[in-house]
C-alpha cells in the first residue's frame, strides 16, 4: 500500500482509470459480437448500422488514448470487408 500522499491519490486515480478504461473495452467488445451475429443471420442492413456505432465507439476511444489509431483503421478495414464478401 502507498504511504505518501501523492502515491495514495495516483492508486485511487489508477483504480478509477482502470474502470473507465474496462467499460470502453467492455462496450466495443460487445458491439463487435452484435456485429458478428448479424453476419451470421445474414443482416447485412443491420450489421452496417452496427458498424456505424463501432466506428464511433472506436473513434472515442482512440481519441481517449485508449487504443491506438492504428488498431482502429485495421478492425474497421476487416469489418467493412466482411460486409462486403456476405
Amino acid at each position: 500500500m502507498a504511504n505518501h500522499k501523492s502515491a495514495k491519490k495516483r492508486s485511487i486515480q489508477s483504480k478509477t482509470k482502470n474502470a473507465v478504461n474496462a467499460q470502453y473495452l467492455t462496450k466495443i467488445r460487445t458491439n463487435l459480437n452484435k456485429f458478428q451475429n448479424f453476419l451470421k443471420g445474414q443482416n447485412i442492413s443491420e450489421a452496417e448500422s452496427s458498424l456505424k456505432e463501432i466506428n464511433s465507439i472506436l473513434a472515442k476511444a482512440v481519441k481517449k488514448g485508449i487504443l491506438k489509431k492504428q488498431y482502429m483503421s485495421r478492425k474497421l478495414s476487416s469489418l467493412s470487408n466482411q460486409i462486403k464478401k456476405n
